[in-house]
């Protein structure tokens, strides 16, 4: 699949390990996140984040992408394509760097994505936030995505499931 077809904007490239310090650089700008979705980023977590499937899903359905203005890392995206079926893509997880926050350019970001997948005949975008963080809602809410009334509990939080039909 080509990603770069994911924004007009930006260059977006797969993330691999030469990439923990860019990465681990935009994740720890992010107190707020870890707040709510403890515990704090560590290298390692992010290493084990790059590898992380769902059940029944191999490696190339997964796609830890970088989204760069010039050389900076800007955002950091865990992409699943379909899963929890064949016409969804799930966002595992998403942030922007600190920097760029609230200036409208995760929702560029975000509109660029779907767009794309769209055009590749995804039908649906899946992912959660954690139910007590209202900034995570506000950002996923004003994008477009619904909650599904599905919730998944952990042993910290409370993740709610949205969707946006594309």
């Amino acid at each position: 699949m080509d990603v770069s077809r994911f924004s007009n904007r930006y260059r977006v490239r797969r993330l691999g390990e030469n990439d923990i310090e860019k990465i681990y650089a935009l994740c720890v700008g992010n107190e707020l996140y870890y707040k709510f979705c403890p515990p704090f980023v560590t290298r390692q977590s992010i290493a084990e984040d790059m590898k992380a499937l769902p059940p029944k899903k191999q490696a190339a359905d997964k796609y830890y992408l970088g989204f760069f203005d010039g050389e900076e890392l800007i955002a950091v995206m865990d992409l699943i394509m379909g899963f929890p079926d064949e016409k969804t893509a799930f966002i595992g997880f998403f942030m922007t760097d600190a920097s760029v926050q609230n200036a409208g350019i995760g929702s560029r970001i975000i509109s660029g994505l779907c767009s794309a997948l769209r055009d590749m005949g995804v039908a649906h975008i899946r992912l959660g936030w954690v139910k007590s963080n209202p900034q995570a809602e506000h950002f996923w809410r004003k994008n477009g995505f619904r909650m599904t009334g599905a919730t998944s509990n952990t042993d910290r939080y409370t993740v709610v499931v949205a969707q946006r039909d594309l």
